[in-house]
């Protein structure tokens, strides 16, 4: 089976994205998170601010109006739906560009289509990930999803982590380990994470 690509990965990043922030229990959105030092709200948040960043560099419009790495901690009553619209917005925008365009506007610089909407499913994917497993729900990261993820994370992860720290140093893997333990491991994270690793 081939790696889903281009709008298809980024809708169903996102579709895991809704999923696992829907998923959190009421009394869960302070617990910690494989994102060091970030509750499951923060991560939440910084994830919204993020995907609105990549729709904001294609239109121009609808900047996010605080720092994606100092997410907010405080309680809103609309997180969950204030996510909805972010990625309604932003797959709207990545679904009319056309499928040549050789160079899209991201937070990260031009890039190719295919390479920005990976780029983009990477980040809600990923959080997707830290989210669900902070609260004890199934990982929302198949190996299929992961392995059209890659593509970014081979494109852009060490560059990200050299010039901005935003992914720990690389782990090692087993040979035999499956496509989401690898891309995690890849982008710094502990694919045996638990809370109470913590």
């Amino acid at each position: 089976m081939s790696d889903v690509e281009g709008i298809e990965l980024l809708t169903r990043a996102h579709a895991r994205l809704r999923d696992a922030a829907a998923g959190v229990p009421e009394g869960a959105w302070g617990a910690p998170t494989p994102c060091d030092e970030w509750t499951v709200r923060q991560v939440l948040n910084h994830a919204r601010l993020d995907q609105q960043a990549y729709g904001a560099a294609v239109t121009g419009t609808g900047r996010p109006d605080s720092d994606a790495f100092q997410p907010s901690d405080e309680p809103a009553a609309d997180a969950t739906a204030a996510l909805d619209k972010v990625l309604a917005d932003v797959a709207g925008v990545y679904a009319g560009l056309p499928a040549d365009t050789e160079a899209v506007p991201t937070p990260l610089g031009p890039l190719p289509l295919r390479v920005a909407a990976a780029a983009a499913a990477m980040d809600a994917a990923v959080h997707a990930w830290d989210i669900a497993v902070a609260t004890g729900q199934q990982s929302p990261l198949d190996d299929d999803l992961a392995g059209g993820i890659r593509l970014a994370a081979d494109h852009l992860a060490d560059h990200l982590r050299d010039a901005f720290g935003v992914f720990a140093a690389a782990r090692e893997t087993p040979q035999d380990a499956s496509r989401a333990a690898s891309l995690l491991a890849f982008l710094g994270r502990d694919p045996h994470w638990t809370p109470r690793a913590t």
